[in-house]
């Protein structure tokens, strides 16, 4: 029962290991705190934006126009009804179990009154969505961040956030479908709705940014941080000033400065 699972699973690893191993291989350019293989990032980077340019943007604006907005927001809800099953392990890994109690009402009320999560009563109810992952459980148990990490296709990561999407992937409930035909076209479904979700926020990004690459990334580590301590991060310690040069103190001095 577990073997087409275990081939897909396969597939996924094989991509990353190849992923991992051509950044540990590649020579990094100018590489900045936390990104030590910027270059092979980079390149990857590119890669992903001529995939997104000519097949993911086109199908997501072609998903948004040619589908009527209860499909979309049913499609996009059945998903995240999906989602919260993670969401719940994850609070009790974290040992949040007040959000806990909170996450499984919500998902039992998505998947009987919401009609297996097509509609989302469980937010009229007062039970917010909240985001957890093994990435963030990884991190309360003490596990470090990593080098930051562009994966073909599946786009930015750490390596600890790595790590969690593979454990991730080996329970998705959408890899255990048996039927490749089914599997393989609810994969693709939840790959265009994501995208049609971010249709609004790539518009700003091609438009904010000097450096895509770089603005994504300082993004994406920032709202990682955020999910990390929950919208609560510690400010980093400033680097002290460098020390005056006596001559310039004293030509402050003069200046009344």
């Amino acid at each position: 029962m577990l073997q087409p699972h275990l081939s897909k699973l396969k597939i996924l690893i094989l991509i990353l290991s190849l992923s991992l191993l051509s950044a540990c291989a590649s020579v990094p350019g100018g590489p900045t705190e936390g990104d030590p293989f910027e270059s092979y990032n980079r390149a990857m980077f590119q890669f992903n934006e001529g995939v997104d340019e000519y097949i993911m943007r086109p199908v997501a604006r072609g998903y948004d126009a040619a589908i009527p907005d209860p499909v979309k927001t049913g499609v996009s809800n059945f998903f995240s009804n999906l989602d919260d099953i993670f969401v719940i392990i994850n609070d009790l890994l974290q040992f949040k179990f007040k959000q806990a109690v909170s996450d499984t009402s919500r998902f039992l009320f998505n998947s009987t009154i919401g009609l297996y999560g097509l509609i989302d009563v469980s937010t009229e109810f007062g039970l917010p969505k909240h985001n957890e992952d093994f990435g963030q459980t990884f991190a309360t148990w003490g596990i470090g961040e990593g080098p930051y990490i562009v994966l073909p296709f599946f786009g930015p990561r750490t390596t600890r956030g790595t790590a969690g999407f593979v454990v991730e992937s080996i329970y998705d409930p959408v890899y255990q479908i048996e039927n490749d035909d089914v599997m393989w076209s609810t994969v693709a479904l939840r790959a265009v709705d994501l995208r049609y979700q971010l249709l609004q926020a790539s518009r700003v990004v091609d438009q904010a940014a000097l450096d895509k690459y770089s603005f994504v990334r300082d993004a994406f580590l920032q709202h990682r941080r955020n999910l990390v301590h929950d919208g609560n991060p510690p400010q980093e310690k400033l680097a002290p000033p460098p020390a005056s040069d006596p001559e310039d103190l004293d030509l402050e001095k003069e200046l009344g400065l």
